[in-house]
């Protein structure tokens, strides 16, 4: 049985592993799925983005830690929720990432920011 084209429901010919009719279809199909990972994607990069100019906005271009109330980030609506990965210390504190810095939950009321170092 010959299997047919995804895009254009022709019939598929040569190799029987093979999953679109010609490459024109198979860019087609790469394209839509792009798309719709994009879409899908939209409004969790803008809440990261905006997350990260938070951080950036507090710590400035040179420093590499720093100590703020959590009221801070809370009057700039910090997303606590969004974060890109998150490593817990051998202590067991919790540093949760958006792109380049980390914060942790130092105290109820405070929050330790740091700058990831740039690898060489």
């Amino acid at each position: 049985m010959k299997n047919k084209c995804p895009i254009c429901k022709e019939l598929i010919k040569g190799r029987s592993d093979k999953r679109f009719c010609c490459n024109q279809c198979k860019n087609e199909y790469h394209i839509r799925l792009r798309q719709v990972t994009r879409i899908a994607t939209i409004d969790t990069d803008r809440i990261l983005h905006r997350n990260r100019s938070i951080l950036l906005e507090i710590m400035g271009k040179v420093s590499q830690k720093k100590k703020i109330a959590r009221d801070v980030l809370d009057q700039k609506q910090f997303n606590f929720d969004y974060i890109t990965g998150y490593y817990i210390n051998k202590q067991g504190k919790t540093y949760h990432y958006v792109y380049d810095f980390a914060w942790m939950l130092f105290s109820d009321r405070e929050i330790l920011i740091i700058r990831r170092k740039q690898s060489a």
